[in-house]
């Protein structure tokens, strides 16, 4: 059988009690193409991407829509062109210079607005249409209605049938389309992996599962025991990662105010080791446009898997001993620069002052000194097309 088409219906222990099952998405009927809908007066200045709504799952019994920015450029001599679907974050919508990014790239893409509301981009809140499903973000006052009827259940909904939409596509290679997501887009990305294994990459930027170690947590516990148990049980990617099959780059910062290196690494060991990359500047900020949507890393990491170019380096071990840290890594790009990243704070994870240190390269071996009172470290590895890499961050017992 097909895991594609298996329901996804698996209960989990909280504590001593028995927790509710995790709602199943109907994979059948999301890999199905979705109908489409003319975009309702909204135009586009570019003849490559157009706007278009396509049918969503039912909200309260009521038919959906969802409108998304699709864009599928000319491949050379007719052939097929590889594909991401981009999910956008807290704030955000469907946006249109985000397909283009990719379009650029030589890429065909699909970016869809999972809040039920138009991309006008001048306007806070935006406003709704009228066959949109829940609104977002997170859904936490949602947690006491049918799971079918919660935003997180919605939206990963929206980005599987975009993703069915796109693949449908003539001028697409179904089998070569990945999916990207920012901020809360990287938390849908972390539960998209785990759902819809046709995909060939998935790279969260951001965010991550574990909620409760994250700023996020805050509102887990605010919607009370037994609310916050139902929240983390149905919609924290930590119960969908670990059947996430993909290569998965995970992008961030340092000093992420809303994604902290405890909830980051729990999620992206979830992952099989050789099947996760990581990727953490300094102090790296965080938002839509080219923060989050253009790094080098994401595009390299893609066109690795979906276009036979090469890897990013690739970390292989790191050891610590006598205070030294020793990286060993491959790279058929030459890796030019390495840093020891430390940290001697503790608490508020946004707030520590991190400082970039040297460290020595010998052939594909990376080492530097631990400085002393150093509480968190972790290496970051510089390619010659200015790509990072990152090690594990390793904290030190007092």
């Amino acid at each position: 059988m097909n895991p594609f088409r298996s329901l996804l219906v698996v209960c989990f222990f909280l504590g001593h009690h028995l927790a509710a099952a995790e709602p199943a998405w109907d994979l059948a009927r999301l890999g199905k193409v979705p109908q489409t809908y003319p975009s309702d007066g909204i135009k586009s200045d570019d003849p490559q991407i157009q706007p278009l709504f396509f049918e969503g799952l039912p909200y309260h019994g009521k038919p959906t829509r969802v409108f998304a920015w699709m864009g599928i450029p000319k491949a050379v001599d007719g052939a097929k062109v590889p594909a991401m679907v981009l999910v956008h974050g807290g704030g955000g919508t469907a946006f249109k210079t985000w397909v283009k990014l990719w379009n650029d790239r030589g890429y065909a893409a699909i970016s869809m607005d999972t809040c039920g509301a138009l991309p006008e981009p001048n306007t806070k809140p935006r406003p709704r249409h009228d066959f949109g499903g829940p609104p977002g973000w997170g859904g936490f006052d949602q947690i006491d209605q049918a799971p079918e009827d919660q935003w997180t259940y919605h939206a990963v909904a929206d980005a599987v049938l975009a993703h069915s939409l796109l693949r449908a596509q003539p001028g697409v290679d179904a089998d070569r389309i990945g999916v990207t997501g920012i901020s809360w887009g990287g938390y849908l990305t972390s539960i998209i992996a785990g759902v819809d294994d046709r995909l060939k990459l998935a790279v969260p930027v951001y965010g991550c599962g574990f909620y409760e170690e994250t700023l996020f947590g805050a509102n887990v516990q605010k919607a009370g025991a037994d609310k916050g148990a139902r929240w983390m049980q149905w919609w924290d990617p930590s119960h969908y990662l670990p059947r996430a099959k993909m290569p998965t780059l995970w992008v961030t910062g340092s000093n992420d105010f809303a994604y902290w290196f405890p909830a980051l690494q729990k999620s992206y060991r979830q992952i099989p080791a050789d099947h996760r990359t990581l990727a953490i500047r300094l102090r790296m900020p965080h938002g839509h446009g080219p923060a989050g949507e253009a790094p080098k890393e994401i595009a390299v990491f893609a066109d690795s898997i979906l276009r036979h170019g090469d890897p990013l380096p690739r970390i292989e071990s790191q050891t610590v001993r006598d205070g030294t840290v020793t990286v060993a890594f491959t790279s058929k790009h030459p890796v030019v620069k390495a840093e020891l990243n430390v940290t001697a704070d503790s608490g508020s994870w946004p707030k520590r002052q991190w400082n970039a240190l040297p460290a020595t390269i010998t052939g594909g071996t990376v080492t530097a000194t631990i400085p002393p009172k150093t509480t968190v470290f972790y290496v970051n590895l510089f390619d010659d097309r200015d790509c990072v890499v990152s090690t594990e961050h390793v904290e030190i017992a007092p």
